[in-house]
């Protein structure tokens, strides 16, 4: 019979690179980070280093577990081809940037100017992230997209 794991191999690129996998659940495993989406961060290791940007995306499970995009980092150019059905006969040549492992990157207070390491403290009981130079606290959680709300309570009035 199949195991339950087999349903997350399927978004792998390569046959033999597979993510991880929970062996409980067959789901594939989380990676916990120090940086969220909207955090400001400088890049400490790599060809940008010293640049300082905006996590733009947060990868935590899957094959690219535990890298974040950053804004205007790990810049390269990327071929694409020309769209079937329009008249362009060549391609385009983007620059796009590509994932960077967390771990080359720190937080970053724009107040301050100064890298820190990130903090945790409990605030009337919810738990609070704050960089431990500077004693900033970091914003919550970026506001979710909310789903549309249905008319049909408005309708009946």
């Amino acid at each position: 019979g199949r195991e339950r794991g087999q349903l997350v191999v399927l978004s792998a690129v390569k046959k033999w690179v597979k993510p991880k996998v929970n062996p409980n659940t067959g789901k594939a495993v989380r990676r916990d980070m120090h940086v969220r989406e909207g955090d400001t961060v400088k890049v400490i290791a790599g060809k940008d280093k010293g640049k300082v940007g905006e996590v733009v995306k947060v990868y935590r499970k899957g094959l690219k577990a535990g890298k974040i995009v950053v804004d205007d980092v790990n810049l390269v150019k990327k071929a694409l081809k020309p769209k079937p059905g329009t008249d362009e006969e060549r391609g385009k040549i983007i620059l796009t940037e590509k994932p960077i492992h967390h771990s080359n990157v720190m937080l970053y207070s724009k107040d301050k100017q100064q890298v820190s390491r990130v903090g945790h403290k409990v605030v009337n009981g919810k738990k609070m992230r704050y960089l431990v130079k500077t004693g900033e606290v970091l914003q919550e959680r970026l506001p979710q997209k909310a789903p549309p709300k249905e008319e049909t309570e408005e309708g009946k009035e």
